[in-house]
Formats: C-alpha cells, structure tokens, sequence
C-alpha cells in the first residue's frame, strides 16, 4: 500500500505542483531524474522540521501519529484515535479518499466533538497557496468523516520576541481560511480526477511561462526551457526595474531590435546605449562629485548575518538579521589601507562583541561606507537599540554612513552587468580577477549556511577553521571590492 501511496496516489504537495503546471506533477512521478537540484531545500526542511518540532511542544498533551512502518499505520493509528473518542491533540493526523492522501499538521479538539485544523508554516504570513493546501486536506478530512469546525495557517508572528530561553509560547499566529477554502473545496474532486489523469497520460505539452516561479520555483524549469528556441544574447529583460515587461507584451524580446528613440526612461536608454555600442557609459566627474564629501578616514563596511526563524538569543525576534560578522577596510587620505574584522562563530549571541568591535575599530569620524548601506545602517542602529551604554557611538556611527550603490548606479554602466548593479555584477567589469568564483563563500546564502554549520555541535574544529577561513576571505572580499570600485568609478590610480 506503502508504495502505491507513493508513486501513483496524490498528495496536497502533488496537487498543488499540478495546480501550478501539469507538467511538473507528471514530471515528479514519471521523470524525477530531471529535477535540477535545489541547493537551498536542505536548509528549507531543517527550518520547517524545527518549527514543527516547536509547534508541537507548545501543545505537551498531543499525540503524534507515526508512519511507521508505512503510510498504511498511519491511516490506522489516525482512525483508531478518532474512534476511540481520543481528545487531546494529534500531529500528522493522517487521512484518505478517492487516492488522495494527507498528513494534517495540528488537529486540536474544539470542544464541541470537532476538530481544528491547523497547518504549521514558516512563514510570517498566510500565503495566496496556502488556501489550496488547506481546500485539499479539508476536502479529504470532510469525506474520511472528520468534523472541521475551523481551519488555520499557524505561522510564524514575527512581532514574538525571545525572552526567555526555550520559552517560544506567542511564537505562532493562526489565519483562518477555512471561509476562502470552500470555493476551492467544491471543485475539488474535478481537480483531483484531472490531476490523476494527468499522470496516466503521456507528458503534458506545457509551455514554460511565468508560473515556473509561482508559487515556487519549479525544480523541472531547465528542463521545459531547453525545448525552447535559443534567446537573444541581450533579452529585453536586461532593462532594469521590470522594463523588459513592456516590450515583451508588444511581441518584442530582442533588446537590440528596441527603437531606442521609444526609451523615454534614461536608466533604460542608457543600458540599451551600452549593449548595443559595446562601450563602457562613466561619467567620472559624476562620481567624483557624488563622493566628494565623504570625509576620511574613509570606512568601507560589510555585514554578515544570519536570520533564524525561530530566535535563539533573547530580546531576537523572528528572521532578524543578527550581525555575527563584518568587514572593515579603514581608508585614510594618504591611501594608507588597515583592515579590521570581526567574526564570530562560538553559536552564543554575537550581537554584543559585534557592537564592542565596531566602536573599538571603526574610527569615530569619517564616512562609514557601505554598498546598499540601508543594510548596514540598520544592523548599527539595531546594536544601538539593544546595547544603551553603546548607543551614542553606534548611533553616531550610523548617521555617517553612506552608499556607495546609487553612486555606481547613476555613473557606471557595463553591458556585461546585464542590467543589474549588484557588487558581484559590477566587480568583474572593473576588476575581473577579484572573482568569487574560487571563494567557498560565494554569496549572502552560503554564508548563512557556512554560519550554521560552524556553530553546529556536530561540526569538527578542523571543519570550524575552514569555515572560519572562508568567510572572512569572502567579507573581506566585500568592502576590498568597493574599494576597488570606488577607485574605478573616480579615476583614482592605485596607491
């Protein structure tokens, strides 16, 4: 039955992925060896198991229904619950009809002989899909015999704070759908018999289109795209800020084909000026005036963080960004260059040392410079809110920073950017061998992973200096290539 369960019979997963294209329902069953691998869903499940795990600890009287040794026993264990009169809470609540299978997150007992229904996300908010999920398993519950009195998203409240440790009792927010769900549950069954003829038929000839990134990022898009004709080497979607949108609705995908007299947009005209001339658009003097006033001793800033979903240190609030790292390269005017770092990776609360070092080794004048520097803005002025004795230095440090992105984005312009002014799509247009690509730690992301996996317990001491070593080459790496940058964008020449 175990089997049958798993390759032919439906799921809310499965009919979810055939809500969003039939093509990647057959694809799941009938050719998963063509799933491209997602580099980010083994951390994805760690974060959901953890707030499932919390999820039902907060409810110390429930029940969980175990599928073991298959699906079957938990079908079995569900049913017996319910018919014995059980009335405490049950997790994975397991149900079926018409071959479609479901694992109900919470059911909770309302008081009234029926049951609440609720579905652990790790979200802050209910999403548009998730009335989908819920329509499919009330659907299932309802025709199993299940009473449902009220159905719920249980996400995260990101207005929870940690104050105590271990003590997550506010961490989760219910959003009834049961009202949004009844549509969808009337046409369920049609669903359901497309879905499952879906799979008996051959590959479905679904074209690609913007539903393979909604609601998700369909795992078979390389695969559905191949089939496609060869795009142009510059697509129109190089234009910055969705400009690609209008000529794509007008048939046009070419940017080289693009009027360019019908640009009225000068970021636009611009990007379309230098891809089809092949020449670099700097305006020097721009830059130069544009950082003119930023004071020395010049400090070039860069932050990492890591934004848990479930808060680990008190007075942390769900995902925030909590520094455990930056990067600073302290710049006089003479050119002479110090660098000062701060790393953590002990898995205690870094927010304290991090504040300690930053009033300790940035310098108490001078423009503190940052790339997107909101960021780095924020993250001051967070340390300055949750440290009083340090706040005057921290705030007083915030309100000299500035940016060196809008700089960049108002006076430099290379075709091989490809419409975006990221730090890591400008470097290799101004400095080609200050690559990432021979870095461990090659973005945001995968310093976020290298961080949780350094402070791991299982994680050897051998293994925490590598990780150590990495993430401070790819900081560093950071505020060295602002550097760079800024001195590219003045028509500064290396000291």
């Amino acid at each position: 039955m175990t089997a049958v369960l798993r390759r032919h019979g439906l799921s809310k997963s499965r009919i979810t992925a055939f809500e969003q294209c039939p093509k990647r329902l057959w694809l799941s069953v009938h050719r998963p060896d063509l799933a491209e691998q997602d580099h980010g869903a083994e951390v994805r499940f760690a974060t959901g198991h953890e707030v499932g795990a919390i999820a039902c600890a907060l409810l110390p009287d429930g029940v969980m229904v175990e599928a073991e040794p298959d699906l079957a026993a938990a079908l079995a264990t569900t049913r017996a619950l319910l018919d014995r009169g059980h009335n405490q809470p049950i997790f994975e609540a397991t149900f079926q009809h018409d071959g479609v299978l479901v694992r109900i997150d919470v059911l909770e007992p309302d008081g009234a002989g029926g049951w609440q229904m609720a579905e652990v996300k790790n979200s802050t908010k209910a999403k548009d899909y998730h009335v989908g999920d819920l329509a499919t398993q009330l659907w299932v519950a309802r025709n199993a015999g299940v009473p449902i009195s009220s159905a719920a998203i249980r996400h995260i409240d990101s207005s929870f704070v940690l104050e105590r440790d271990g003590d997550y009792d506010g961490l989760f927010a219910d959003t009834d759908l049961m009202a949004q769900a009844e549509p969808i549950i009337a046409g369920r069954g049609e669903t359901v018999a497309a879905a499952r003829a879906t799979l008996a038929g051959a590959e479905p000839d679904n074209a690609p289109g913007a539903h393979c990134d909604a609601p998700f990022t369909c795992e078979f898009a390389c695969y559905c795209h191949a089939a496609l004709p060869a795009k142009p080497e510059w697509p129109v979607t190089v234009l910055p800020h969705g400009g690609g949108k209008r000529w794509i609705e007008q048939g046009v995908v070419d940017l080289l084909a693009v009027d360019p007299a019908a640009l009225t947009n000068a970021v636009h005209a611009r990007v379309h000026r230098a891809t089809i001339s092949g020449e670099v658009y700097h305006d020097v003097e721009g830059a130069r005036a544009a950082m003119a006033g930023w004071a020395f001793p010049r400090t070039w800033l860069d932050f990492e963080t890591i934004g848990f979903a479930v808060p680990r240190w008190i007075g942390t609030r769900p995902y925030s960004q909590v520094p455990f790292q930056f990067s600073a390269h302290v710049e006089t005017a003479d050119g002479v260059i110090m660098h000062r770092e701060f790393l953590s990776l002990d898995g205690s609360d870094p927010r304290r040392a991090c504040a300690e070092a930053l009033v300790e080794m940035v310098p108490p004048t001078g423009a503190v410079i940052g790339y997107n520097a909101s960021f780095e803005k924020g993250r001051i002025l967070e340390l300055a809110a949750a440290f009083p004795d340090l706040a005057d230095a921290l705030t007083a440090m915030a309100a000299r920073v500035v940016d060196l992105l809008p700089v960049t984005r108002a006076n430099w312009y290379h075709r091989d950017q490809r419409g975006s002014w990221s730090i890591k799509a400008v470097l290799p247009t101004i400095a080609a061998e200050m690559d990432y690509a021979a870095l461990e730690v090659k973005d945001g992301g995968s310093a976020q992973e290298a961080y949780a996996e350094a402070i791991a317990t299982d994680c050897s001491a051998e293994r925490r200096l590598a990780l150590d070593a990495a993430l401070r080459a790819y900081c560093g790496r950071d505020t060295e290539a602002m550097i760079m940058l800024a001195r590219r964008l003045t028509g500064a020449t290396q000291p």
